[in-house]
């Protein structure tokens, strides 16, 4: 084919991925750079950076209000720290309400799964191997929540006293039943290892992202160094003390601006420039 005949082409749109410019330029064709090639084919039919954003801020939202009633609201409510009997009055004069704990807590567990789909769907392109380790610790986590349960469906038979159980005197089944709710706190102690690693990549994504400020970024990190306080004083109570558990605490705190953040400000659009030949 000639030159003239190439000229007389009509312009052709060219991504640039991993190409020096001068490779994919020539007469009548438009060489695109942006943060990745999947913002510069985004079409009708793909979601915008700032939707994708929103998207998984929302699910982020779901997962915060549908979990506190199971992880905090319904255990204070029932669980009298210490005290097996007491515990089990209430567990006896409420059942169903634990009962609501437990689906809150499975409910929470499986927007956690689709929040991690969400955000891996988000990153993907800024680092895959990143978002692929985000999605792989939250997987791990949802499976040891949905087994934890197990202990307060235990908790629930035991103060039922069925017959099977008649063997067992009242003040043992009630002990019985304390055991299990605390295997249940303990349980959590032992997710808390993911729920505080899955925001290491989550951190580094969002400070490499370019979307997203920096400083949010910064701050999931220090929010899973508050998690990770939280995971180890529960694992080693020894290690547990005023100032360790308030420095956790306050620490913790840093992964909750990065939800408003995606909801409300959500995420710059990447921007593409078109050079001429």
């Amino acid at each position: 084919m000639g030159a003239a005949n190439v000229a007389a082409l009509p312009p052709v749109d060219v991504l640039r991925v991993g190409l020096p410019t001068s490779a994919t330029r020539g007469p009548g064709v438009r060489v695109f750079t942006g943060c990745h090639p999947l913002h510069a084919t985004r079409g009708k039919g793909m979601r915008s950076t700032r939707q994708q954003a929103r998207f998984a801020g929302l699910l982020y939202i779901l997962m915060c209000v549908t979990g506190l009633p199971g992880l905090l609201l319904i255990p204070n409510a029932l669980i009298v720290h210490g005290d097996a009997v007491a515990t089990a009055n209430h567990l006896r004069a409420s059942p169903t309400l634990l009962r609501w704990g437990i689906a809150s807590e499975l409910f929470h567990q499986v927007v956690f799964a689709y929040l991690g789909l969400a955000l891996y769907d988000l990153f993907r392109s800024v680092n895959r191997s990143a978002a692929t380790q985000l999605v792989l610790l939250v997987a791990l986590s949802v499976p040891i929540m949905f087994v934890n349960t197990l202990n307060e469906f235990a908790a629930l038979i035991l103060v039922g006293a069925p017959p099977f159980l008649a063997t067992f005197t009242r003040p043992q089944l009630d002990s019985l039943a304390f055991l299990f709710l605390r295997l249940h706190g303990q349980g959590i102690g032992v997710v808390d290892v993911f729920w505080s690693l899955w925001l290491v990549p989550f951190g580094l994504l969002v400070m490499r992202s370019g979307f997203l400020p920096r400083a949010l970024g910064v701050l999931l990190l220090a929010g899973a160094a508050g998690a990770m306080i939280g995971a180890v004083t529960s694992v080693l109570p020894t290690l547990s003390n005023g100032v360790v558990d308030k420095i956790g605490q306050v620490l913790a705190q840093g992964e909750l601006p990065i939800i408003v953040w995606l909801v409300f400000p959500g995420a710059r659009e990447p921007r593409a420039r078109t050079m001429g030949a």
